[in-house]
């Protein structure tokens, strides 16, 4: 059969060799327990409310290890912001899913009945690593906010001076719990550069990965995004959450821009959120409705992907802070470079890849300047989003999950062979 089943959309699907969800919770092996820096909402009766994307990626997890997957997570009263949020039955899903309290015995025995724990670095987990030392469990942690972009986070939440002072004040003591809590740990998975580049020091078992949703089936045809046609208007994108720290308020200005410059070309938003309507008022009053096209939310798989993939050929990303947001690989993915905002995560990424070209933060001025220098060689334009598809291959969803998978099982083996040599030690004394 296939998971899951037919009455839920999904960005992929995988077959379960054995038949279904309950023969992978019932397998034997390892057991993992993933606590994940979220919380779930209660729907109805037994639903459960999370993101698409995390359910996503755990049932991957079900699927690559050799054991039984256990997901405990602590419960919110109202919905997230996420896109993707998704009403579901636990049942139908290949792992066990345990919401309560993150604190007490019951945690502590669920801890000590795992193999491993893959947690995340933050505030309600940062005794998590300590917890599985006492209890003799190895702990690995997932790592995405470094400190800027944290502190970035704050100023931008808060508006009194004196509550960005207490915010500042806490977020750089979390940090140096942060960096206790990487000390101890069995293993760090990094996701982005700008935490690999801050924790690696604290803990040499440290690997850096890139988040994306894009499966091997889903990538561009780099054929067709060499057929691409370079006449007629630029095509620009961005895709995402309406909110201001993703910029998404200066692509009018970005527009206005590139119109006095004399550059052709279309702007398709793809999402929404609580700037939409605005946007789409201030194209309305300044004429630019012309050339900014408001798309709404497609489906990631079935529809944004083959869209970004066959009509685009540039994405512009003015991300204010530096969160490791699955959109870059993503659009890389689909054949298309980006030139975007300098904020840490996706400086570090052009650094590794070579690839993309970043502006200034807040500045849309040079945001629309460096798309001009671009719009002047569009076949230049077109071999860079091919050679960032060739990237984007060797970091998709299903290799980023089997190194990650790799990663535990290597962190667990020599988690084992350290305990064995220290009852070895005792028994001789």
């Amino acid at each position: 059969m296939h998971w899951p089943p037919a009455s839920g959309r999904s960005l992929f699907f995988v077959a379960w060799p054995n038949g279904g969800a309950q023969d992978v919770l019932m397998r034997a092996g390892p057991t993992l327990l993933i606590i994940p820096p979220l919380q779930a909402v209660r729907g109805p009766g037994r639903t459960v409310r999370l993101p698409r994307k995390f359910l996503e990626g755990v049932a991957t997890y079900a699927q690559l290890w050799s054991g039984p997957v256990r997901v405990r997570t602590s419960a919110q009263d109202r919905p997230t912001t996420n896109l993707d949020e998704t009403t579901f039955e636990p049942d139908d899903w290949p792992f066990d899913l345990t919401i309560a309290p993150l604190d007490g015995g019951e945690m502590d025995e669920a801890i000590a009945d795992a193999d491993i724990v893959l947690g995340a670095i933050g505030f309600l987990q940062n005794d998590l690593p300590a917890r599985c030392q006492r209890l003799g469990t190895a702990c690995v942690l997932v790592t995405e906010l470094a400190l800027h972009t944290r502190l970035q986070i704050a100023m931008a939440e808060e508006q009194s001076l004196i509550k960005r002072l207490r915010r500042t004040i806490w977020e750089r003591g979390q940090e140096r719990r942060n960096r206790a809590a990487v000390r101890l740990a069995s293993g760090v998975q990094a996701n982005g550069t700008p935490t690999f580049d801050a924790y690696r020091p604290e803990n040499p078992n440290t690997i850096l990965y890139f988040d994306s949703r894009v499966t091997e089936e889903m990538l561009a045809d780099e054929r067709r995004v060499r057929s691409r046609p370079i006449e007629g208007p630029l095509r620009l994108a961005f895709s995402g959450r309406f909110v201001e720290i993703k910029g998404v308020d200066h692509l009018v200005q970005v527009a206005r821009h590139l119109v006095k410059a004399g550059v052709e070309f279309q702007l398709d938003l793809f999402g929404d959120g609580p700037l939409a309507e605005g946007i789409r008022a201030e194209t309305d009053r300044t004429g630019l409705s012309e050339y900014v096209k408001m798309r709404g939310v497609l489906d990631f798989a079935t529809e944004l992907v083959p869209t970004l993939s066959r009509d685009i050929e540039l994405f512009v990303c003015p991300h204010r802070q530096g969160d490791p947001s699955c959109t870059y690989l993503e659009t890389m993915s689909c054949g298309v470079p980006i030139v975007g905002y300098d904020n840490e995560a996706f400086a570090g990424l052009t650094r590794t890849s070579g690839l993309g070209w970043t502006t200034p933060l807040d500045d849309p001025r040079a945001l629309a300047t460096r798309i001009v220098d671009l719009a002047r060689d569009r076949a230049a334009l077109r071999q860079a989003g091919i050679e960032s598809l060739r990237f984007a291959r060797v970091h998709t969803f299903d290799r980023t999950f089997a190194r990650r998978i790799e990663h535990l099982r290597k962190t667990l083996d020599v988690h084992r062979g350290v305990a064995e040599t220290s009852r070895q030690a005792t028994d001789r004394s």
